[in-house]
């Protein structure tokens, strides 16, 4: 049973991860990233999530590692507060309330009880860098208003700030200009570049900075894609710049390595290059990292880099630029055109993903399972390039097919449209191409369904367009002498007037089908594809269309572009109820009679629960989102979930997702992301936080294996019992006692070796004789039930003495024990 709470909208993924540098642990082992309102603790060995840092109120701008305590991390936010977190543990310790907006956050080995942060000051473009004094106090909450003013004139963004040579100085760019602020001298020197006044310096614009951790350099990234190094900058007119220059378009970032010995830029070339010695000959490079290169960072050992990437991912790389782990989350598209689907096998979530593909993202783990490339050309990145574009994709028979189409219109009457089926391989456990349409229809096709009903036969695909028709495609035999196949054809053409058809959908049985042509909805037959009936309110274009499902499957829905939603009784022909709403997403739950409406108004969005034989809702929740809800989907659940209140069981058997203008997956919960993870994902946690000395191999995995054996019920039948490793005075004296006064390993070889062989309270198998007769054996033979037999009851009567009973052993044990003494031993203890 559920305990009833307030149920409440969270973010369930599709947060930028690459919003902000990324930040290592000390030891390398875990990665941070802001994540919308959260922050994201990440294993750099197994990409799983094992903490998720929640407590900000408004977007996370800001992370750093705790210079004073490595085990802590500081992270700052839009709602004006610095947070000090234990991410091993996953707790707020503290919280200092600055008040102003916070747009970036560094910190300082030599700043006492000080932290940096970036702020807005007066006019809406201006930033300031300011020291905050982060006060001592015993509570939870603590007022930070005092801050001390460094820079002036600056850029808001984290990569435009850098200090360097152990915090004597801060660099900062804007525009054409670098501002050098020393604290000793507390002084500042600004070097200006020339403006895009002059046609040979037009990209000049500083983009980011980085500094020497151990000299006096400061390594700048501009417009026109090279890298300046600047020295002697203490002095306004001896200062001196070399120059780097191998990206082709802009730098977007810069990190030096822990010891300086390096330099590390990236950009839209998708390639990370790495400048050693800062010498233009003596450059590294990692290729085909998928997507730009937007963020760099460097963990605090110096073994490992991060780069973040403008598809959402994370790329974690060794030291010898050898990439080890993908962290990827859900990519943010230009344009969702395919909608929110569920893949019936895998349960993924499928959308659009990075250009030309379907990602396949797994909403329990928050992160990508896989792309599909649909469009299969290489993508160009040029802006003035008319791109092909994915725009349709729908699920079929249980996801063994897929359909998707593909578009790209340079002008009005150059159309280019292809369809594609693809077809499930259980061998390669992925989509393989099966039939390709060009030109399926004349012009831009608006929708595309299967019928997935259970008793359909025969595949059955169904599309409609801007041409005025709807178009059956059924699959066939496509056998030769060859090689047996199938394939789609066009089996039937419909129309109704010659108006535009804009949406399609079959009932759940799959024996009618609806089209609706502009403002009237016709209603086939699909068996014999005659028009049965139609359905005119001259309400306005359909916008969304759909049946009803199990006992209101007599239903149809349809929202019109006026704002009205409008229920047709199937059995009468008749106009059962509509109401007057601006429906932007209607989706029916595959596991119930509910459907759920979006709709949009001047103060956000507002959802609708209903049933199609009752207008009466059956949940309203005002203000889901204060920007417009594009998509939205019914996700079934693996396990139900038993939630009592009327208001909150339609989402007993499914869970809703939606996802907003600005590409945010919501959903509707009562738990906490901290609360959403996995089992498995804290579980390596824990096992991480042990320390794997060769120790750890004998005592750590063997009582590891003793716990799981515990909660097995299969053990109650065992009557040997071994001792536990710690229990066992061989293992005990060698871990105890210092290895200087050990006596010889001969020695102790033979004795641990003997403490492994089993105890016996009774009379042990070495007082039996060897030459024991046949009759004997058998008569043991015999006996072994009853032996069996009495020892169990002894297991029953004896449960509350504790785990230290050795259990006796039967006379067939006794028995294999005495072969094994046979056994020559003496090598053991030969010198």
């Amino acid at each position: 049973m559920v305990e009833e709470e307030s149920l409440r909208v969270v973010r369930c993924g599709g947060s930028e991860l690459n919003f902000r540098r990324a930040v290592f642990s000390a030891d390398s082992k875990y990665v941070f990233c802001v994540s919308g309102d959260f922050i994201k603790v990440y294993s750099t060995a197994t990409e799983e999530c094992v903490h998720i840092l929640q407590g900000h109120r408004n977007l996370v701008t800001g992370i750093q590692l705790n210079p004073k305590n490595h085990l802590q991390l500081y992270s700052c936010s839009f709602d004006g507060m610095i947070k000090l977190w234990d991410y091993t543990d996953g707790i707020l310790i503290k919280t200092f309330i600055v008040g102003c907006k916070l747009h970036a956050l560094f910190t300082l080995d030599c700043a006492e009880d000080s932290v940096f942060v970036t702020i807005n000051k007066e006019k809406p473009d201006v930033f300031q860098l300011v020291s905050v004094k982060l006060p001592k106090s015993s509570s939870q909450e603590v007022e930070a208003k005092e801050l001390s003013f460094v820079l002036d004139y600056i850029n808001q963004s984290p990569k435009c700030i850098a200090f360097g040579n152990e915090g004597e100085y801060v660099a900062a760019v804007r525009d054409f200009y670098l501002s050098v602020y020393f604290f000793k001298k507390k002084t500042t020197s600004r070097f200006t570049l020339s403006s895009s006044r002059n046609k040979k310096h037009a990209k000049n614009n500083f983009t980011c900075v980085a500094c020497h951790p151990k000299e006096d350099c400061i390594a700048t990234g501009h417009r026109d894609g090279k890298i300046r190094l600047w020295r002697n900058f203490d002095d306004e007119k001896k200062y001196t710049y070399t120059c780097l220059h191998w990206h082709h378009d802009l730098v977007m970032d810069l990190a030096f390595s822990v010891t300086g010995s390096s330099l590390l830029s990236g950009g839209r070339e998708s390639v990370l290059v790495e400048w050693r010695e800062a010498a233009e000959k003596n450059k590294e490079f990692l290729p085909r990292l998928g997507a730009t290169i937007e963020h760099i960072s460097v963990s605090p050992a110096g073994d490992l880099f991060c780069t973040s990437h403008s598809d959402n991912k994370m790329i974690i790389i060794h030291r010898n630029l050898e990439a080890s782990a993908v962290i990827q989350g859900l990519v943010k598209d230009r344009n969702i055109f395919t909608g929110l689907m569920i893949d019936p096998r895998t349960k993924a979530l499928v959308l659009n993903g990075k250009p030309g593909h379907l990602q396949f993202y797994s909403l329990q783990s928050d992160k990508q399972l896989y792309n599909l490339d649909i469009i299969q050309q290489e993508y160009i990145s040029d802006y003035g390039l008319i791109q092909i574009e994915l725009t349709k994709a729908a699920f079929g028979c249980y996801g063994n097919w897929l359909a998707t189409v593909e578009q790209r219109q340079e002008k009005e009457t150059e159309l280019e449209l292809q369809m594609k089926l693809w077809t499930y391989n259980k061998k390669t456990q992925g989509f393989v191409l099966n039939t390709k349409v060009n030109m399926p229809h004349e012009d831009h096709i608006t929708a595309l369904c299967f019928c997935n009903a259970e008793k359909s036969e025969n595949p059955t695909l169904v599309t409609t367009s801007k041409d005025g028709h709807f178009k059956v495609w059924i699959l066939t035999d496509d056998s030769d002498i060859y090689k047996k196949a199938v394939g789609w054809t066009c089996d039937f053409v419909g129309s109704y007037h010659k108006y535009q058809a804009t949406n399609c959908c079959f009932s759940e049985d799959g024996s009618l089908l609806a089209v609706s042509f502009e403002e009237i909805v016709t209603i086939w037959d699909s068996e014999t594809w005659e028009l049965k009936c139609t359905f005119c309110q001259r309400a306005g274009k359909i916008r969304h269309l759909c049946f009803g499902r199990l006992t209101c499957s007599k239903y149809l829905l349809g929202a019109t572009e006026n704002g009205i939603l409008c229920c047709w009784n199937l059995l009468s022909c008749a106009l059962e109820w509509s109401a007057k709403l601006n429906v932007r997403v209607m989706e029916p739950d595959p596991n119930s009679e509910n459907i759920a409406a979006i709709s949009q108004s001047s103060m956000g969005s507002d959802l609708f629960v209903f049933r199609p034989s009752e207008p009466r809702p059956l949940y309203i929740q005002k203000n889901i989102s204060r920007e417009e809800v594009q998509w939205g989907v019914f996700v079934p659940r693996d396990v139900p979930e038993s939630f009592t209140s009327e208001a909150y069981q339609w989402l007993n058997r499914s869970q809703f997702y939606f996802l907003t203008k600005s590409q945010s997956l919501l959903t509707f919960s009562m738990q906490s992301p901290e609360e959403k993870l996995t089992p498995t994902s804290k579980q390596l946690l824990a096992e991480e936080t042990l320390p794997t000395t060769p120790f750890y191999f004998i005592l750590g995995k063997h009582r590891q294996q003793q716990q799981d054996d515990k909660l097995n019920e299969a053990l109650e039948n065992e009557l040997v019992q071994l001792p536990l490793t710690e229990n066992i005075p061989a293992i005990s004296e060698l871990l105890h006692t210092p290895a200087h006064v050990l006596p010889s390993a001969s020695f102790l070889c033979s004795m641990f070796v003997n403490s492994l062989l089993l105890s016996k309270e009774t009379k042990s198998a070495e007082e039996i004789p060897d030459d024991v007769s046949m009759e004997e054996e058998k008569e043991s033979v015999d006996s072994d039930e009853e032996n069996n037999f009495t020892e169990e009851v002894q297991d029953t009567n004896n449960t509350d003495l504790g785990k230290d009973i050795i259990h006796q052993l039967s006379k067939s044990e006794e028995k294999e024990l005495r072969k094994f003494r046979k056994v020559d031993y003496s090598w053991i203890t030969a010198p």
